[in-house]
Formats: C-alpha cells, sequence, structure tokens
C-alpha cells in the first residue's frame, strides 16, 4: 500500500531492525518523498538523535533530515528545495519542526520529484560509524524500495554505503561529472552516482557534493 510520501508496507520490517541494530529510546526513520518515478533518489548512511521524528512524542511525518540544517542547505544550494521553507530552517530554531512544517518540507521535495532515504533506517543515539554487516541487514529492504520507486538516478552519498549498495568496492573520488555504476533489481536497471558525502564530518566535501549533483541532474 502507497500513502502519498512514503511506502508504508517496508516500515514494519524497518521497525524490526530498529529494536535489533537502533537505539532503543529511539524509532526508525523511513524513506519520504515522492515515491512514483521521481527523478531522483538521494540514498544517505542512517539517521540520528538530531531527527525530531525519531522521539516517542513525534505525532507526524517520520522522515530524513527532519529538525536538521545542513542537508536543506545542500539541496537549497542545488536548486532541489524551496528558498523560502530554507530560510525558515536557517533561521529558525528546532521550534519551527512542526509536524505541519515537517510535512510541507517533503510535499516541496515530492512535489520536485525526489525521494529521500537512508540505506539503514536504524536511529543511533549520534553520528557513531556502523559496521558494514548492519548496513548489509537493511538491503533486501532498501533494494525493496528502489524498486518500488524506480527512480530515474540514484545518488549514493560516500564510499560505504556506494560500496554495499553496489556491492563492489567504491571510491567516490574517482567518479566524475556523469560517470556512473549500473544497479541490476529484479527486471529494472538503474543509473547510481556515486557522491561524496557532504553533512558531518563530509562538510568539508559540501561544494564538490554540490557540484556533482547539479551536473547529474543537468
Amino acid at each position: 500500500m502507497r500513502s502519498k510520501l512514503q511506502l508504508e508496507y517496508l516500515k514494519k520490517e524497518a521497525d524490526r531492525l530498529q529494536k535489533i541494530y537502533g537505539n532503543s529510546s529511539l524509532h526508525a526513520v523511513y524513506g519520504a518523498g515522492c515515491v512514483c518515478r521521481p527523478k531522483v533518489l538521494l540514498l544517505f548512511m542512517n539517521p540520528t538523535a538530531t531527527n525530531v521524528s525519531a522521539f516517542d512524542n513525534w505525532k507526524g511525518l517520520s522522515a530524513p533530515w527532519l529538525g536538521t540544517k545542513n542537508i536543506w542547505k545542500l539541496l537549497n544550494s542545488c536548486h532541489l528545495f524551496d528558498n523560502s521553507l530554507y530560510q525558515i530552517i536557517k533561521t529558525g530554531s528546532a521550534a519551527v519542526w512542526t509536524s505541519d512544517f515537517a510535512l510541507k518540507v517533503y510535499e516541496d521535495i515530492s512535489n520536485r520529484s525526489i525521494y529521500i532515504t537512508n540505506l539503514a533506517k536504524c536511529t543511533q543515539i549520534d553520528a557513531r560509524k556502523l559496521k558494514d554487516g548492519i548496513f548489509k541487514e537493511y538491503l533486501l529492504n532498501t533494494l525493496e524500495e528502489i524498486y518500488e520507486v524506480s527512480p530515474e538516478k540514484i545518488i549514493s552519498f560516500g564510499n560505504q554505503v556506494s560500496s554495499i549498495l553496489l556491492n563492489k568496492k567504491i571510491s567516490v573520488s574517482n567518479y566524475k561529472k556523469r560517470e556512473k555504476e549500473t544497479l541490476s533489481i529484479k527486471d529494472k536497471k538503474f543509473e547510481v552516482y556515486p557522491c561524496y558525502y557532504p553533512i558531518g564530518q563530509g562538510m568539508r566535501n559540501i561544494k564538490d557534493s554540490i557540484s556533482r549533483i547539479k551536473t547529474v541532474l543537468k
């Protein structure tokens, strides 16, 4: 069953894996955006406690990057996110992240034909590095997510995520301009564009990430 912004039937497995691999005080965070053949699917690593939708008192949409700033700066710089919404995020406090505002954010993402998700949906208390084995536990669920969403292009962020997704060792620094890989899932093939991870310690690479994203989506 599809909702407007999410694939509801995949949530049960994400919830099960959260109990095994996530922080016990937090909830899984699901992919969201345009669920029907978007122009691009953005694939990140895993959520953390900076995401306001991971807590018990959150009653709205559970989706990546809610309550944070830098990812919206990245998307705004790539002309993939509404500037007026970004200005609210940029200048506001955590209090701006109401359930209504979060819904507006992802409705804008959906209207721009974008879907955002994490390879692993297990929310951690901080940005600790996950072992490959944990990401691999989520791989089948994420491949099903990609297959059903069926994006025109996938941008995978970071060496670890890109390597596990493509089942081969990937160094994102080797990919320039429109260089890509191909991912086969069942009867479909997807273009995958490995890209520098632009958040956290990867902020030093944000200019390269912006350039790559703009080139891929021209």
